[in-house]
């Protein structure tokens, strides 16, 4: 007689049931974890865009703006969760028209994100690198609220740096 090998219909019931209950614990978190990193890299794309803006005004010696963007093609509104745009302001004129260069643009945030500034709806970098109208603070949020805020401060130096006195409204 052969000796057949297998699983019994009781052993595979009992993983059945082991790995339900190891994923009612994982599901929960993982959203968690999900808005979690979609706040880590929204707010890095900002910090990396005012750096890149930074940069871009001192190797250029232009004034660079970055904007608030509904539409990724010009500066429109003043919700930064709608998107920005990065561009060189050839004319000084602090608008952006039809001859200048967009460097970068950001669409909308995802996950209904918040994004507040207390700087207004554009950050000017000048030919030195610094931003002298834009002292303030960028606070991004998600539906969680204060407790979960993500901030950054901007200097008159231009220089950016995590953390400030973060507000969700």
């Amino acid at each position: 007689m052969k000796k057949h090998s297998g699983f019994t219909l009781v052993e595979m019931m009992v993983v059945v049931a082991i790995a339900g209950i190891a994923m009612a614990f994982a599901i929960p978190a993982m959203g968690t974890f999900i808005k979690n990193e979609r706040l880590v890299t929204q707010i890095n794309t900002l910090v990396g865009h005012l750096a890149y803006a930074r940069s871009e005004a001192v190797t250029r010696r232009q004034q660079i703006i970055l904007c608030a963007s509904s539409n990724s093609t010009s500066c429109q509104g003043a919700d930064w969760a709608a998107g920005w745009i990065l561009f060189i302001d050839a004319d000084n004129s602090s608008t952006f028209t039809a001859n200048e260069v967009i460097l970068r643009a950001k669409a909308t945030l995802e996950g209904a994100n918040t994004l507040v500034s207390s700087t207004g709806s554009m950050i000017i970098y000048d030919n030195r690198g610094f931003a002298p109208l834009s002292n303030g603070v960028f606070s991004l949020c998600d539906d969680r609220g204060a407790a979960h805020v993500k901030s950054i401060s901007i200097t008159n130096t231009g220089r950016v740096r995590r953390g400030g006195s973060a507000s969700c409204t």
